[in-house]
């Protein structure tokens, strides 16, 4: 199983008691973090209560970390949880993805898309 266990300490960017953060090696845009588990865990279902009490104010540091040296226009905040939702690396993380106006034509859907027509609506 692949995880991120052997991410290298310079590469995190903020850390937390349960979570460390690394900007993403395949950024979808500029600024695109991944907050991830100390811990082991396959996905959010897997974290406990307090785990996600801390995914949440860790969200909103790592939107503050990323507004330091961006000026993103909206944010996709996602979780795939299992295979057949498109998880690749069985290790929690939430991707932080700041949006751009006109970083795509029609953003309308959002998320949606990952289904071909679902978003279209």
């Amino acid at each position: 199983m692949k995880t991120f266990a052997d991410i290298p300490a310079e590469k995190v960017v903020l850390d937390f008691p349960h979570f460390f953060v690394i900007k993403d090696g395949y950024p979808v845009s500029p600024g695109h973090c991944l907050i991830i588990s100390k811990v082991v865990k396959e996905t959010f279902f897997d974290l406990s209560i307090a785990e996600r009490h801390e995914l949440t104010e860790a969200i909103d540091d790592v939107k503050q970390f990323i507004e330091t040296n961006h000026s993103p226009d909206g944010y996709n905040i996602g979780m795939n949880c299992g295979e057949t939702a498109g998880q690749t690396v069985m290790h929690f993380h939430c991707h932080v993805i700041p949006r751009y106006e006109g970083d795509t034509a029609n953003p309308r859907g959002g998320v949606r898309h990952c289904i071909p027509g679902k978003g279209n609506y």
